[in-house]
């Protein structure tokens, strides 16, 4: 077993590439609907559309969760995270400039899909390029998405207000561009060879990441060939099922909440749309300190379940307390509990993770299940949109939220299994 090697040396690049790309993943969501109503001063946005633009991020995660392994056997898993982030790049400005709801839409889109393939790629790099530090660098990067996801609703309409809301939107970009450099960077350096183990292959899996193979940060190297036979097991092991379900509940909430949750405020605590605004940001700001905790709780302590646990019962009290006692005294006490189910989200990005023996099993499972995860998600913003036109209030769209919550109780519990997906397929089924 070799010691694991510093978390900086030899891979800087590596460290600045994921966390620029980490931070532009939920920035360009957190971002929009804070300045919605200022918007509207230019041209219509119509609560169709933000249904739609609601449904868009995980509607295309979902889509190139699928086709991302194959583009990243194609081309690399540098080069397609160069072009990830470029669509985001694009996608940004383009939204800063729209001048109708249609420009709005295909800017949201493009950011997207880069956004998807992104999501799916950064497990895999962390696998790939921290094998000896998993713990540490998923902490690092999970916390950096939860910074990006409590500041913009924080500071969206404070600049829309000084400069306008298209800078507002498109200022974002500059992340996203400066995480394309790094890469670049690698991909023309030549790749050299360090501290390789054989992959982990105990039957119980060793959530420690100390003897993991580690891979060189200063190039590229070539990445296995996808296999489709494999891609196509995972959808008969129950473990992978949960995961997908584990990282579902996470997501959906998580959009529901940036489409919804500030017109939710205003109309049931009658507070004014900065209020909302701030409201927003606490609720995200939660999973700040628990993207610093939970990949060590998980990988030190074992502490899936417990996390689990924690995270789907306080997000489920926070709901039913914003729907029965919606006063804006209160509503500080119901954005933290809910918050509280965003111990879920590095939670699932952990499990990816250290739930394979390699990287190449890593991103088949990383868009097994975000893929699978994002189909759920993507239903629900429209879904809660659809329910509230139909009903005239937020009832029956907050209570078929919370049962999301309920429903997917058990798969947490089976997600804690400390069992990677391949010792489940050969339990059941011989040689993976």
């Amino acid at each position: 077993m070799t010691a694991p090697l510093p978390l900086w040396r030899g891979r800087v690049l590596a460290v600045l590439g994921i966390l620029l790309c980490a931070f532009s993943l939920r920035s360009a969501v957190a971002s929009l609907s804070p300045v919605v109503d200022l918007m509207r001063d230019d041209f219509e946005v119509s609560s169709a559309v933000l249904g739609v633009i609601g449904t868009l991020p995980p509607a295309c995660f979902a889509v190139f969760g699928i086709l991302t392994p194959m583009l990243e056997r194609m081309l690399g898993i540098e080069r397609l995270t160069v072009i990830a982030l470029t669509a985001i790049t694009a996608g940004l400005i383009g939204r800063g400039f729209a001048g109708d709801s249609i420009g709005l839409l295909i800017g949201t889109a493009v950011i997207f899909a880069g956004v998807g393939m992104a999501n799916i790629l950064l497990p895999p790099l962390v696998k790939k390029y921290f094998a000896d530090r998993i713990g540490v660098m998923m902490t690092v990067y999970t916390a950096t998405m939860a910074f990006s996801t409590f500041v913009p609703p924080l500071v969206a309409v404070p600049v829309a207000d000084a400069l306008g809301w298209r800078f507002s939107l498109g200022m974002w970009a500059a992340f996203a561009l400066a995480g394309v450099l790094p890469w670049l960077v690698m991909l023309f350096r030549p790749a050299v060879p360090s501290h390789a183990d054989a992959p982990q292959s105990s039957s119980r899996v060793r959530e420690t990441a100390s003897d993991a193979p580690v891979f060189t940060a200063t190039g590229p190297i070539a990445t296995a060939p996808t296999n489709r036979r494999l891609f196509a097991r995972l959808a008969r092991i129950p473990l992978v099922w949960a995961l997908a379900l584990t990282f579902a509940t996470s997501s959906t909430m998580a959009y529901v909440s940036f489409a919804w949750l500030p017109s939710i405020m205003i109309d049931t605590a009658g507070v004014d749309a900065a209020t909302a605004g701030f409201m927003l940001s606490l609720w995200a700001f939660i999973g700040f300190p628990a993207g610093l905790i939970v990949p060590v709780l998980v990988v030190r302590f074992q502490a899936t379940r417990p996390l689990f646990i924690v995270g789907v019962v306080g997000a489920l009290v926070g709901l039913l307390g914003l729907l029965f006692f919606p006063r804006p005294e209160l509503l500080w006490l119901w954005m933290t509990l809910f918050g509280l189910i965003g111990l879920a989200f590095p939670l699932a990005l952990v499990l990816i993770s250290i739930r394979t023996r390699t990287p190449e099993s890593a991103v088949l499972l990383s868009s097994f299940v975000q893929s699978a995860g994002y189909v759920l998600a993507a239903i629900f913003p429209l879904l809660v949109g659809v329910l509230h036109d139909a009903t005239g209030g937020w009832t029956i769209p907050i209570i078929a939220v919370a049962a999301v919550l309920v429903l997917t109780f058990p798969a947490g519990i089976v997600a804690g299994r400390r069992v990677t997906v391949e010792d489940e397929w050969e339990r059941r089924h011989g040689r993976w």
